[in-house]
């Protein structure tokens, strides 16, 4: 499929037939069933991926849930499953009421979770993975208390992350769901088959040990072998031609050509410096989630994943020290905001805030999309080597894919209103999404004075991805005390270093 294409229906690939000139019949699955709700898998949207599959699976609703796009009942999602690994991560979600789609959007923090044993994730791993492997049935679906949660054929083959049930208000206080049964046949593991010797070829062994000048004298019947160099045993010879072998010589024989083999390599002492063998046996770090601090800390995040290599090799990376820009006349920033009803959540790296759509930027001559906003602690960016108390950042995409952050800078003073506002409605669990009532204007935290640096640069976390425009706004925003200290409860810290700008243009207004 064209990549424009996958781009423009990636959230509905049951309209992926208009790209293909074909039509695409979902075959919907369930996987778990309950009274309040049902989970279900999409077998035709199964494709082959790299390492594993990924596949589109939704969770259905008794009732609608208030959304500041329009109330949904269903939460969708597109997985993608490493089945060597046993990991997955989402990428997508969407959120349905009916056959309507309220709203769509791309994961911002995409992490790679492990499959826990026995759990939601699991049942629709093994659905996916099974699909793609050769001679393995998917899941079977029973129902076990909703009717007409039987296999569906629908017009949206969507899906979503096991644990966005928690994306539902109340889902906690709701009966558990009932798992659907698992009838496929378990394949009895093959029994170890014994080493068969080959049989002894007694007479081509006494040839081949004579043509070699080894054979030894002739071994009393009673000691079972010559001493040999060093005082070991020497093999049991041969008879001699016309002689007659007894049955224990010749048992012994028997024994010692079965037995023996070429001399035992010695072995050489251990080298103080560890193998590579050894090497191999430590953990891989690639199974370590990125964080900001430990193992998974920015000095290894270009350890943790390929796709994270960037981190470490990459020449244009975020945040620098801004020194030494060049004064010109930058062409101010034209912010299209206006009052949005927002959603709120604690990805575990950021407290994160989704808008509504119709927000944006215009600059350079190209119209950027606000996606979200993030929340720093310290500020990421400094300006000659002046470190801040936070920082927010303001992303933003292009219709050609491009990235632009517009950095605001906060320093202790005044109480903000609207951040106080975002504060007031922190959700109380990582990863669950709050979409209060209330609206916010964005255009309040910006500050009067609208002059920037900038200067090309990355994503400041994993997968560090380059070509990012910069825009840091020099006049700082006052933020409360009171209001750091609350964020800090969230994150003592979560602001990558500072990185190196390897002779970087910076440009700044006049």
């Amino acid at each position: 499929m064209p990549a424009s294409c996958m781009r423009k229906f990636a959230g509905l690939l049951a309209l992926a037939g208009a790209c293909q000139g074909t039509a695409l019949a979902s075959q919907w699955q369930g996987v778990i069933s309950g009274r309040n709700e049902t989970i279900e898998i999409d077998r035709a949207s199964v494709m082959p991926a790299a390492g594993g599959a990924t596949a589109w699976s939704r969770i259905i609703l008794d009732r609608a849930v208030k959304d500041p796009g329009g109330n949904y009942d269903a939460i969708h999602a597109l997985n993608l499953y490493d089945c060597k690994s046993r990991r997955f991560t989402t990428q997508r979600r969407a959120y349905f009421n009916g056959d309507t789609q309220v709203r769509e959007e791309e994961v911002a923090r995409q992490r790679a979770n492990a499959v826990a044993v026995g759990s939601i994730d699991e049942r629709l791993f093994n659905v996916a993975c099974r699909a793609v492997v050769a001679g393995k049935p998917a899941l079977p679906f029973e129902s076990t208390g909703k009717a007409g949660t039987e296999t569906q054929t629908g017009e949206r083959p969507v899906a979503m992350h096991a644990d966005m049930r928690a994306l539902a208000p109340d889902s906690a206080a709701r009966p558990s769901l009932m798992p659907v049964a698992d009838t496929t046949p378990v394949v009895p593991a093959e029994k170890p088959k014994l080493i068969v010797l080959p049989p002894i070829d007694k007479a081509a062994a006494a040839q081949a040990a004579a043509a070699v000048g080894q054979r030894p004298p002739a071994v009393p019947a009673t000691t079972g072998g010559a001493p040999g160099p060093a005082g070991k045993m020497a093999a049991p010879s041969a008879p001699a031609s016309g002689a007659v072998e007894s049955p224990a010589d010749k048992r012994r024989r028997e024994l010692h050509y079965a037995n023996s083999g070429p001399p035992r390599a010695v072995r050489k002492k251990a080298s103080a410096e560890p193998s590579a063998a050894v090497e191999s046996q430590k953990p891989a770090m690639r199974d370590i989630p990125w964080s900001y601090e430990g193992d998974g800390g920015p000095a290894n995040w270009g350890k943790l994943r390929a796709d994270y290599a960037t981190c470490a090799t990459g020449k244009r990376q975020s945040p620098i020290d801004i020194r030494e820009g060049i004064r010109v006349n930058l062409e101010p920033i034209k912010f299209e905001y206006v009052r949005t009803q927002f959603r709120i959540v604690d990805t575990g790296h950021a407290v994160q805030v989704n808008v509504g759509a119709g927000l944006g930027l215009r600059v350079m001559g190209k119209r950027f999309e606000l996606s979200h906003l993030e929340f720093r602690r310290p500020a990421e960016e400094r300006v000659n080597g002046r470190s801040y108390d936070m920082s927010v950042h303001l992303v933003h995409r292009s219709d050609d894919g491009q990235i632009a952050v517009v950095a605001v800078l906060l320093e202790k003073g005044a109480e903000h209103p609207l951040i106080q506002t975002l504060w007031d409605n922190l959700p109380l669990e990582r990863d669950v999404e709050v979409a209060p009532e209330a609206a916010i204007d964005l255009n309040v935290l910006l500050p009067e004075n609208r002059a920037y640096w900038t200067y090309m640069g990355s994503l400041t976390t994993p997968p560090c991805t380059e070509g990012v425009l910069w825009m840091v706004l020099k006049q700082p925003v006052q933020v409360a005390a009171d209001q750091v200290a609350i964020f800090s409860r969230v994150f003592r810290s979560n602001a990558r270093p500072v990185q190196a700008a390897n002779g970087r243009l910076v440009k700044e207004s006049r």
